[in-house]
C-alpha cells in the first residue's frame, strides 16, 4: 500500500531537520578543535544544537514519523 503523500513529505521535512542537526553538530565539533570557544561563543553553539533538536522533535511530535 502507497504512503500518503503527507507521509512522504514529512519524512523528507524529518532528513532536512536531522540534517540540520548534524550540521550544527559537526560544526560545532570542528570549531572546538581548532581553537578554544570562548563561553559566549560555546553557548550559542548550544543554543544552536538545543534549537535544531527543538524543531526535530517538534516535527516528530506533529507528524509522527520519528525513525
Amino acid at each position: 500500500m502507497p504512503l500518503p503523500r503527507l507521509a512522504v513529505l514529512s519524512c523528507v521535512e524529518r532528513e532536512k531537520l536531522e540534517f540540520e542537526l548534524l550540521e550544527v553538530r559537526t560544526r560545532g565539533q570542528y570549531l572546538t578543535r581548532l581553537r578554544s570557544l570562548s563561553r559566549k561563543e560555546q553557548s550559542e553553539w548550544d543554543r544552536r544544537e538545543r534549537e535544531a533538536m527543538a524543531r526535530l522533535t517538534d516535527h516528530d511530535l506533529e507528524h509522527g514519523c520519528s525513525r
